[in-house]
């Protein structure tokens, strides 16, 4: 109302328009993407990350010294269990807490290390739990031409894995053998 008591008339055209672009400003606002942190997005997705880091747990990585205390718990303080006596031997980490990631080794041993003595080098074993076995390791994927034969056990330097198969190098051999044969590999991980 305007002073003196009188109306003032509006046309419906310029009401409607306002109305009109308000809502559209809402309606593209509601589906406009929502950008969630990385740890919120993959836990969405119903994948398990790490509370330090953001990136999936379980993942493998390798040792970057020879030698590594693994302790009892996420600290100095912490006894040490054991110490690891080789650089590149491949571990899973399963749990993050500050600089200390929580590992579990080839043979399920569980414990602490510093995250600075791992390394994202992606190593594996040759089929640890084959006991005395020997795996060949083929010319391309596929299984055509052998060109080296492994004894379980041995380690191995990761290149790629894609469709099964990984490429795989060491001291006398490089060539390709089925992801299944592994440990340091997920079944059907992309590298």
């Amino acid at each position: 109302m305007l002073s003196g008591g009188e109306l003032r008339v509006i046309p419906a055209r310029r009401v409607n328009c306002r109305w009109l672009m308000r809502g559209l400003i809402l309606c593209v606002m509601a589906l406009a993407p929502i950008s969630l942190p990385r740890s919120a997005a993959r836990a969405a997705e119903g994948v398990q990350t790490g509370s330090v880091t953001g990136l999936r747990l379980p993942r493998f990585v390798s040792l970057r010294f020879d030698k590594t205390n693994v302790r009892e718990g996420p600290t100095k303080n912490h006894r040490t269990s054991w110490i690891y006596q080789r650089a590149g031997l491949p571990v899973e980490i399963i749990g993050e807490f500050d600089t200390w990631r929580r590992i579990r080794d080839s043979e399920g041993a569980e414990g602490w290390v510093l995250a600075s003595l791992l390394s994202g080098r992606r190593t594996a074993f040759v089929a640890p739990w084959r006991k005395a076995d020997v795996l060949p390791i083929y010319a391309k994927p596929g299984g055509s031409e052998v060109v080296a034969q492994l004894q379980s056990g041995v380690l191995a330097n990761v290149k790629t894995c894609q469709a099964n198969w990984c490429h795989v190098f060491g001291e006398g051999f490089d060539g390709f053998i089925q992801q299944g044969d592994l440990w340091g590999v997920y079944p059907e991980e992309p590298i």
